[in-house]
């Protein structure tokens, strides 16, 4: 029995020393705020920082990922099931190393997997856990029952808005929403299309206090982009705009999002937590049995 216990002790060990990707859902609360293109382009620039990242397009009929790089994908999530391939086979390769998965059509299935095909899948995303400093998940606008499931697992979530009110206020039942279903979920607000750093502050604190409020949580503020006529650019010429404009307002700004995002974090913190995994299937667990 000690043998198996000092055994059972090594392996916790020698899992807790593997480098894990940080997962990161990107959400927001109405469609049209530049969700995807934050998603893209904040992992772009991850990528062109020499960090390893994967995206996952989630967004069930609004997948477009591919299309805002410019690329047809040969593979997409759905053949993972319909041709039972290895997660490997259906990962594309972008501009700069930028790993990315695309939707492709009858995505909504993915979200009501069988027991057998929903373990393959995390059997296979186990696989890519080690091999990534960040896997991101491009979710929909809004949530389901099904879809939230993800969210909760990630270990931070990424609320995406602008200083429209209409903006806001779904913002604010998106935060509230999740934060019902998971409370110590860590989140974070990015303001996009802030017509000046000004009121795009403003933007933050007034969500900042009215969370905090109501909901008693704090979500921080990781940068605010400004309204810049690149980005409209870029997605008619489908090239990420920090390729496209290098020196544009916009790309300056995602450019100093993601040098403290990344000064920020600690590989410690994620090491210590649940892995996303297995959270995920606590989390789908609970929703069935509900």
């Amino acid at each position: 029995m000690s043998d198996q216990a000092a055994n059972l002790r090594r392996k916790m060990e020698m899992s807790r020393s593997i480098k894990r990707a940080k997962t990161l859902a990107i959400v927001s609360g109405k469609g049209g705020v530049g969700k995807s293109n934050f998603a893209l382009n904040f992992s772009m620039t991850m990528a062109m920082k020499n960090k390893k990242v994967l995206i996952f397009d989630l967004d069930i009929g609004m997948g477009n990922i591919d299309i805002l790089m410019g690329l047809t994908p040969k593979k997409t999530i759905i053949n993972l099931f319909d041709q039972n391939l290895s997660i490997h086979d259906i990962i594309e390769l972008g501009p700069n190393s930028l790993s990315y998965v695309a939707a492709g059509s009858g995505l909504n299935q993915i979200f009501s997997l069988n027991e057998d095909k929903f373990d393959y899948f995390l059997s296979q995303l186990d696989e890519l856990m080690s091999l990534y400093d960040y896997i991101i998940f491009d979710m929909g606008a809004g949530v389901t029952e099904e879809s939230v499931h993800y969210i909760l697992a990630v270990d931070e979530c990424i609320v995406v808005t602008t200083p429209e009110p209409t903006s806001l206020t779904d913002a604010y039942s998106m935060i509230k929403h999740l934060t019902h279903k998971r409370f110590n979920l860590p989140m974070s607000l990015i303001v996009n299309k802030a017509p000046s750093q000004k009121i795009g502050l403003r933007t933050s604190q007034r969500l900042f206090q009215v969370v905090q409020q109501f909901i008693k949580k704090e979500v921080a503020t990781i940068g605010i982009l400004p309204d810049d006529s690149t980005v409209g650019k870029a997605v008619i010429r489908q090239t990420p705009f920090v390729l496209y404009a290098p020196k544009s307002s916009i790309s300056l700004a995602m450019n100093r999002i993601v040098d403290q995002y990344v000064r920020d974090y600690s590989e410690q913190d994620v090491k210590e937590t649940v892995p996303f995994t297995h959270k995920l299937k606590q989390f789908l667990k609970k929703g069935r049995l509900s």
